[in-house]
C-alpha cells in the first residue's frame, strides 16, 4: 500500500497548479487586452499581464526556497475559465457590453487565484515556510488589487454605459411592438363602418321592395 501523502505534498501540488495557471493567464490576459475597447480597461489588463509574468518568476523563487524543481501541473480550473472568456469574445456584443463581459471574465480568473493563493499562504505559514509565505502573500495582494481595479472600472461607468445601451435598444423594440399592435386596431373601425354601410344599404333595399 502506497504511503499517504502529507500537507507538504498537497502544498507542492497546489504550487504546481498555480504555476501552470499563471502561464496560461499570460496568454489569456493579452487576448483580453486586445478585445477591450475602453482604454482604461485595456491598460488594466496589460498592467496585470506584466504582474502575472512577475508572479511566474516569484513562484520559481518559492520552489527554490523549498528545494523543489519549478514545474507546472495542468490547471483545469483556470483552463475552463479561460475557455469561457474566449467564448465571450466570440459573441457579437456592442463595445460597452463587451467591456462589461470582459471584466466579468477577468474577475472569474482573479477570484480563482485569490482562493488558490489564500490557501497557499495559509499552508505555508502553518508549515513554517516563512519565506515562501511572504512571496505568496505578495502575489495574493496583487490579485486582490487587480480584482478591485476591475470592480472600480465596472462601477465607474462601464456597467452603466452597457445598461444605457441595452435600455435604448429595449425602448426601440417596445416602440416597434406598439406600432404593430396599433395597425390592426386602426383597420378595425374602418371595416366596421363598411359593414354598417352595407347593412344600411340592404335595409333600404328591403324597404324599397316593400
Amino acid at each position: 500500500m502506497a504511503e499517504a501523502g502529507t500537507l507538504h505534498d498537497a502544498f507542492i501540488d497546489e504550487l504546481r497548479d498555480a504555476y501552470d495557471a499563471e502561464k496560461q493567464l499570460t496568454k489569456a490576459l493579452s487576448q483580453l487586452a486586445k478585445a477591450a475597447s475602453n482604454p482604461k480597461l485595456r491598460e488594466a489588463f496589460t498592467t496585470h499581464l506584466e504582474e502575472t509574468q512577475g508572479q511566474v518568476r516569484r513562484l520559481e523563487q518559492v520552489f527554490d526556497t523549498l528545494d523543489e524543481r519549478a514545474r507546472g501541473k495542468r490547471c483545469d480550473g483556470i483552463a475552463g475559465i479561460i475557455e469561457e472568456g474566449k467564448a465571450i469574445m466570440e459573441e457579437e456584443l456592442d463595445d460597452a457590453a463587451m467591456d462589461a463581459s470582459l471584466i466579468a471574465a477577468g474577475q472569474r480568473a482573479e477570484h480563482y487565484e485569490m482562493a488558490a493563493y489564500g490557501t497557499l499562504v495559509a499552508w505555508a505559514n502553518a508549515m513554517g515556510h516563512t519565506e515562501a509565505a511572504k512571496l505568496l502573500q505578495q502575489t495574493l495582494d496583487e490579485e486582490k488589487a487587480a480584482d478591485k481595479k476591475l470592480s472600480d472600472l465596472a462601477e465607474g461607468g462601464i456597467n452603466q454605459s452597457a445598461a444605457d445601451a441595452a435600455g435604448g435598444e429595449q425602448e426601440d423594440d417596445e416602440e416597434e411592438a406598439e406600432d404593430e399592435e396599433e395597425q390592426p386596431r386602426s383597420a378595425s373601425p374602418s371595416g366596421g363602418r363598411k359593414a354598417s354601410s352595407a347593412g344600411k344599404g340592404s335595409s333600404s333595399a328591403r324597404t324599397g321592395r316593400r
